[in-house]
Order: structure tokens, then sequence, then C-alpha cells
């Protein structure tokens, strides 16, 4: 049975790899048409129904673009849909967060000393969150308030605040950082599988009927495709942000959530203005920078905080602790890890224990007991360049443990 673990490890590097391939095209799409749309250009003597065209030059070829708000007279028989590279986006990060996070509640999402409840319960909040922040944000969009852009985004901003407060108090603080970014990504997607296709669709089916398509299809259209386009680099900080401690393990890690948004309006900002050819912005990146360093001020104000690492273990460590080589592995451990997992680490250069890890106590050990298999034991992955000198014999005890506890039913 412990050989499951390396096997869901790959099966979750596997899904994480899929993530990041359909990320960078889906990002990387809708980037392009971003700016596409923006630098189009009018001329006289474009065909009938064209708004505007663009010639672009890549890969030692010219390209010839033209857009029509509506419809070319004749339609195409061959269209191509920009809508796989979102689906497969969403379902592939949907499956890491049941993955790491579900298979992992124990250890990833619930955070007792925040809110102490099953497993069960968690993931149900998780679902109901993900589910409830696409209505929500559909219902907004579709009411009188979404009428007006500027406040609309406004009150989605706020909404975004408020929901970062909200995680913080349900889960872990890597588990709100990637339930924020959840939150956001599945609005994104469902813009594009509830909104901008099927509209689109419409439009088509209506020109071949020889039907005049509603104009307000393609304005609703317009707008879930700019928000995608702001809500964009947030998502990708907070994907990422499991990494780095000192954005999710701090007091006011939902208020360095909330500044992330705006610092992705300020740089979208910038690119939005040059794509339409209107200037260079320059103020927005000294914004971003001012956002960044309070960023910075804020993780660290009060010091970095823990997890509550023992606190989540402590069921586990009643039935393993007691096992015959327990002690050695503590002292292993302890002696090979502890300086820089910890949460004052005395490695010279750290100020937060690597990827938020605390190893200080038994509890602390039997947590993290599948990390410390994989990564010090069937790997040579920690310590990086083995820096604290852990021993061949040191890593097959750690192994000999692991592997011995999962076969008694100690370790899951």
């Amino acid at each position: 049975m412990y050989e499951f673990a390396i096997a869901w490890d790959w099966l979750t590097f596997a899904v994480r790899w899929l993530h990041v391939i359909t990320g960078i095209a889906w990002i990387g799409s809708s980037f392009y048409f971003v700016a596409l749309d923006l630098g189009l250009r009018q001329r006289q003597g474009l065909p009938v129904g064209a708004y505007g065209e663009e010639w672009q030059v890549h890969g030692g070829g010219f390209y010839h673009i033209q857009k029509y708000l509506v419809a070319p007279e004749n339609m195409p028989e061959h269209l191509i849909w920009f809508k796989w590279e979102s689906y497969v986006t969403w379902l592939s990060g949907f499956g890491m967060l049941a993955l790491v996070y579900y298979a992992g509640a124990d250890l990833y999402l619930i955070d007792p000393n925040v809110l102490d409840v099953s497993k069960p319960t968690a993931i149900a909040i998780s679902l109901a969150s993900l589910a409830f922040g696409w209505l929500a944000y559909d219902t907004v969009c579709r009411s009188p308030l979404g009428n007006d852009n500027t406040r609309l985004m406004v009150l989605l901003y706020f909404v975004l605040v408020a929901v970062a407060w909200g995680y913080t108090q349900l889960f872990t603080g890597r588990a709100a950082y990637l339930h924020l970014g959840a939150f956001t990504a599945t609005i994104m997607s469902a813009n594009v599988f509830f909104i901008i296709i099927p509209n689109q669709k419409k439009v088509v089916a209506d020109l071949i009927a020889g039907h005049t398509p509603d104009p307000k299809l393609g304005k609703q259209a317009k707008q879930r495709s700019t928000h995608n386009n702001y809500l964009t680099l947030p998502v990708l900080f907070l994907m990422l942000s499991n990494h780095y401690p000192l954005a999710f393990g701090t007091q006011y890690n939902w208020i360095i959530a909330s500044l992330v948004f705006l610092m992705g309006v300020t740089i979208r900002h910038w690119f939005n203005t040059r794509h339409a050819r209107k200037g260079s912005p320059s103020w927005t990146w000294l914004v971003t920078a001012l956002l960044f360093i309070v960023i910075m001020w804020l993780s660290t104000v009060p010091k970095v905080l823990s997890e509550g690492g023992e606190a989540r273990a402590s069921t586990a460590e009643q039935t393993v602790v007691a096992s015959a080589d327990f002690e050695k592995v503590r002292d292993t451990v302890l002696g090979r890890c502890s300086m820089c997992h910890a949460k004052e680490p005395a490695w010279e250069g750290l100020i937060v224990p690597p990827k938020g890890v605390v190893l200080e106590n038994d509890g602390d050990i039997v947590a993290h007991a599948r990390e410390i298999y994989l990564q010090a034991g069937r790997s040579h992955a920690m310590p990086p360049a083995n820096v604290t000198g852990v021993t061949d014999e040191e890593r097959r005890l750690l192994v000999s443990w692991y592997e011995t506890a999962v076969k008694e039913g100690k370790i899951q």
C-alpha cells in the first residue's frame, strides 16, 4: 500500500502538468485576442460588415486579420471555436483540488484552529462556495447593476475582498488562497461555458436562419470577456502562492489577496492601453510596485503565523509515536530538517519555513509523514543538495518507518 503514495504523487504531477499546459493555452489565446481586438484599425474599403483589420508578422509569414462585429456576408464553412482551453483548464484544476485538498483534507484543507469540521463537511463547504460564486456573480451581472461596467467591477471587487476574508475563516491559509483562485477561475470558465460560447452560437444560428441577431448577446459576451481579462493575473498569483508561505501564512493574508486583485487591474490596464494605441500609462507600474511593497510589509506584520500542524496531527500522533523506530525518526527529522522547517528557521537566509511546513514536534512529523517519506526517503529531494548530510541509513530508516506504519494501518 505504501507504493500508493508514489503512484498518487505521480498522478498529482500529471494532472498539475495538464493544468499548466491547458492554462497556458487558455491564457495565451485570451491575451492574444484581447490585444488583437484593441489593436484593430479601421480604413476605407473594408469588406461589408468588417469592423477593423490588423496586419501581423510571425513565424516567417504575414497574417491579415479582419473582425466582423456580427458576421461576414457569407458564413464560412469552418469556424474555430476557442473553448476547450478553458474547459480543460478548469477540469484539470478541479482535479488538482480533489487530489490534493480533498484527499488530503486533514493536512491541507482543515485547520482546527480556524474551523474544526469533518472532512466531508469541509469538502461540502468548498464545493458549495464554488457554485455560489458563479450563481451570485451571474445574478449581479444580469441585474440592473450590470448596465454600468465601472460600477459593476467596483462592486465585484468588494465581493472578492469579502470572499478572501471568508475563506480565511474556513480553511488553512494555503487552502484559502487556492479556493479564492478556484472561486475566481470558476467564474471565468463559467463565463466561457454559459455565456460567451452559447451567445456566439445563437448569433451564428440566427445568421444561418436569415434572422438579425440580438445585439445584447455580443454586448454580454464582451462584458464577461473583459472581466476574464482582468481576473487572469490574480488567479495565477493565487495558484502559485501555495509555494510561498509569506503570502498565505500571515494574519493579513486576505488583505494581501485583495491587493493582488488591484495589481492585476493595474498591470492589465497598461497592456490594454498600449494595445489600443492610446499611450503608455507608466503610472500603473508605480502603483503596482507600491502595492507590492505594501504586500511585503503586511506579510511580516506581525510575525508569520503557523497553521497549527500539531493540532491537526494530534489524533494520528497517538497511534504512530509509540512505534519502535519513531524515536530514531524523530531524532533524524529534528536533526536534519528542523533548522529550516521551524516556525523561526535557523538556516541563514530563511525567514519562513519552506512551503509553510513546520517539523518541530511529534505531531508535525506525523502530519507530514508522507511528504517526509517521498521527499527525504524515497527520493533525495530534501534537503537541497543534502546540505545537512542525511545518510543513506537515515533515509532507509524513514522509508522503513513510513512503510511499516502504512502496513499496520497507522498512517494512510
